[in-house]
């Protein structure tokens, strides 16, 4: 039995965090994966990053990716337990934004000091990730010892906005 978990309950677990892995396919059409550091507003996550990197040539060409929010579990007065992470999963469409046309309160969010740094703007972007159809998550909004059972851990909710029409 999967848990049917509110968008908000997602949201509320997704801001809490700030590290992912996104999955994106290279012009070759060979997947690579890349951890990243967000921040989230208006139901979307900002990744900062280089205008020259392969991470923005790779969603300019094509904007789908996936994304993983790892969430670290532990059991408290005993840290030398290991507890596998909770995650949430989803899909999305990614847009490189360039610094110059981004909101300064959304540049200083992402790149905090470096935000006034006009040599480093100039060579910085924003990947904005806006999540479609739904959110897969793996031990989000349960006990900690319910882990243990996938049926009881596993949950879906929907995301909040319609899948954008993408040519492909």
């Amino acid at each position: 039995m999967t848990i049917q978990l509110t968008t908000e309950q997602v949201w509320q677990a997704i801001q809490k965090e700030l590290f992912a892995v996104i999955g994106m396919v290279t012009a070759h059409q060979e997947a690579r994966t890349v951890g990243v550091v967000y921040v989230v507003r208006d139901h979307k996550l900002y990744i900062g990053t280089g205008t020259d990197t392969w991470i923005t040539r790779h969603i300019a060409a094509n904007p789908h990716v996936s994304v993983t929010i790892p969430i670290a579990k532990h059991i408290p007065l005993l840290p030398w337990v290991k507890i596998p992470a909770a995650t949430i999963t989803f899909s999305g469409v990614a847009r490189v934004l360039e610094a110059a046309e981004t909101p300064t309160e959304l540049l200083r969010a992402v790149f905090r000091g470096l935000a006034d740094d006009e040599q480093f703007l100039a060579d910085s972007c924003l990947i904005e990730v806006t999540p479609v159809k739904e959110f897969i998550t793996y031990g989000v909004g349960i006990p900690l010892m319910q882990m243990r059972y996938p049926e009881k851990a596993r949950g879906r909710a929907p995301a909040d906005f319609p899948t954008p029409e993408l040519e492909r």
